[in-house]
């Protein structure tokens, strides 16, 4: 994931989207957590991330995901 050209670390933006999609909140619930973690933005920028970063972070998982049928095959 590069967050390059971004006004805030990857850190803060992984864990913006990772709110939003784990806990299935709100873009306005999101942006009151990071305000209570001493961070402050808008709920706006929180949906491009999520729009931006889900579908790369997506594709991450996939990538480190064993099978568990063949890992046991192998074993």
């Amino acid at each position: 994931m590069n967050a390059k050209g971004h006004c805030y670390p990857k850190c803060i933006i992984l864990q913006a989207v990772y709110f939003k999609l784990r806990f299935t909140l709100s873009y306005r619930d999101v942006e009151e957590i990071m305000k209570m973690q001493g961070v402050l933005i808008d709920h706006a920028v929180v949906q491009c991330w999520v729009f931006k970063f889900a579908p790369l972070m997506e594709m991450q998982m996939k990538k480190r995901k064993v099978d568990v049928g063949s890992k046991l095959e192998n074993g």
